[in-house]
Order: C-alpha cells, then structure tokens, then sequence
C-alpha cells in the first residue's frame, strides 16, 4: 500500500506532492484565523452601530464586508486548487499499488475477491485517504494555530466551573470532547463496527463472484446464488442495527456539543465582562478547536471503512508475499 513513497518513479508525486499538499493547508488554516479576526472586527462594529446611531459610517460598514470578501476569496481559491491538486496525488498512488498488483497478478488471481481488492479497494483507500488524511492534518494545523488565540482571548474571563483560571476554557473542551470521543470509541469496540464492516464486504465478495461465474456457467444452481444474498441481507440487517445504536449515542452527542460553548461563557456572558465581538471570535475559535480535537469522532464511520480496507488490502498482499516466498523456495 506505500511502495507510493519508497519507489523511484514516483519520488517527485510522494514526496513534494506532499510538500505542497501541507504547505497549502498550512495557508488555508492562517487565512481561517484572519477570518476568525474579522468576526471579532466586524461584531465588535455591529454592537457600537446598534448602540447608538451613526456611531459608524455606511463606508465604513461596506469596507468591512469586502474585507470579508476578499479574505474568502483566497479561502475559497486555494481550496479548490488544493483539492484538484490531491485528487490527482491520490490518483498517482492508487496507480503505484495497482501497478504492483498487476505485476503478480498471476499468483493474485488465484486469492478469493482478488479482482475486488485490485480494483474497488484500492479506489476506496485514495477516497477515504483524501478526506480522512487531509481532514487529520488540518486539525492538527488548527490546534495549533487556535489554541494560543483562545488562551489569550479568555484571559480575565470567569468561565464555568473553572472560574478566571486562564486555562479553563482549554481544558473544558479538552474534557468535553475527550469524554465524548473516549464515549463513542467505546461504543463502536462493544458494537465491534469494525468486524461487521469487514464481514459486509465479505459476503458482497462471495456474492460477486458466483454470479460472474453464473455468467459463463449455466449449471450454477439459482438456489446457490439465493443462498450467498440471504447471506449479503443478514450482515447488511446486523449493520443496521448495530449503526442504529451507534448513531443514537453519536448524535446525541453532537447536537449537546451545540451548546458547550455557550456553558463554559456562561458567568461572562451574565456578567456582561464581554463585547458581543469577543464573544463570537471566542465561540468560534473555541469550535475550531473543539472540532479539532472531535476529528475521530466526527470521522468515526469513515475511520472505520478505512480500517476495514486497510485489512483487506494488508490480508492480500501478506498472501501474495507468501505465495511468493513458498515459490522461490520450491
């Protein structure tokens, strides 16, 4: 799966593709906090025109507006270039593992759901990498970006439970979404998501496969093929299920996570110690890290798609090692 970064041929793509790829979430984070700026600026201006009459100009109003706009405009750009960008990066190392695969295709062949692992894994890998893996590093980017801006934003603060202790606000997100996370990682072992995500694909393999063969075969026996889909039927019932229960826990969840930042500002807010511009550049900067920290949690079920890949695919290249090694030795 990462002969894409140790092969020769495709040094250039791995390694300064991922330069570029990094240094441009890098960027993409840094113009997110100037937005994060802004909304302090721009509410801070709203409280002072609602205020009193006149205390801002239209000028003034519009000025801030297109500072907006431009600011967007940059987000905006190099997300669309970036993105186009690693579509094509992820596309270079689908082709480095099929490459390989097509190279021992003929002790391949012979492996159950060889064709799936070839051609639908290793598509699935490149998709879910481009979403998980990028998400991953851009949280990392805006923990660390973030979390000064909110230690000096609640400098002076009272915030809940924690008081003007200046790390309160920090440390409740870090216990609200630890638990959270540490909540539904439980719950996902006990449900063993994992497990049945891989047993689906699985039997959707069996199933496959008869009925190509019952393309060319006209002696596979219908009852064969009705058999192998009330198999496909029972895992996708026990998915269901299990993915019912998960999801009462994981949306319960999220829909409180809505108000945590209003919990912890609670005393601030009441005690009018802050500017509504304050406050929305803390609620903000606050789910930023807050979101950050949620990544697997919000990315569960990708994650876990990702694993079950990630173990089929690592299944069948360890069968065609030993295939190869048992051949090199006879």
């Amino acid at each position: 799966m990462f002969k894409f970064f140790s092969q020769k041929k495709w040094f250039l793509w791995a390694w300064l593709g991922s330069f570029v790829i990094l240094s441009s979430l890098w960027i993409q984070v840094k113009i997110d906090v100037k937005i994060n700026e802004w909304f302090g600026v721009f509410y801070d201006m709203i409280q002072k025109a609602l205020a009193s009459p006149n205390a801002i100009t239209i000028n003034e109003y519009w000025a801030s507006l297109a500072s907006f706009i431009t600011l967007a405009g940059m987000y905006i750009a190099l997300y669309v270039a970036i993105s186009f960008f690693t579509a094509h990066f992820l596309f270079r190392w689908r082709t480095a593992m099929v490459e390989w695969y097509h190279s021992v295709y003929d002790k391949a062949r012979k492996i159950e759901g060889a064709s799936q692992r070839v051609q639908e894994d290793t598509i699935k890998f490149t998709r879910i990498m481009e979403s998980l893996g990028t998400s991953f590093i851009e949280s990392v980017m805006v923990l660390i970006q973030f979390v000064p801006i909110l230690l000096g934003l609640s400098l002076g603060i009272p915030i809940f439970f924690f008081g003007d202790w200046q790390y309160g606000l920090i440390t409740g997100a870090l216990i609200w979404t630890l638990g959270g996370t540490a909540f539904l990682i439980g719950l996902g072992w006990i449900l063993r998501l994992v497990g049945v995500e891989y047993d689906l694909q699985k039997k959707e393999a069996a199933y496959r496969k008869i009925l190509v063969v019952a393309e060319d075969d006209i002696n596979v026996r219908p009852k064969t093929i009705n058999e192998l889909f009330d198999d496909v039927r029972s895992i996708h019932f026990l998915s269901y299920i299990r993915y019912l229960y998960f999801n009462v826990g994981r949306m319960a969840y999220l829909q409180a996570n809505v108000l945590s930042a209003y919990v912890f500002l609670a005393p601030a807010i009441v005690a009018g110690v802050v500017t509504l511009g304050v406050m929305q550049q803390i609620i903000r900067a606050f789910g930023r890290v807050e979101g950050s920290m949620q990544y697997l949690l919000k990315a569960w079920p990708t994650i876990i798609e990702l694993a079950s890949v990630y173990k089929r695919l690592r299944e069948f290249e360890n069968v065609i090692n030993s295939t190869e090694s048992v051949d090199e030795k006879i």
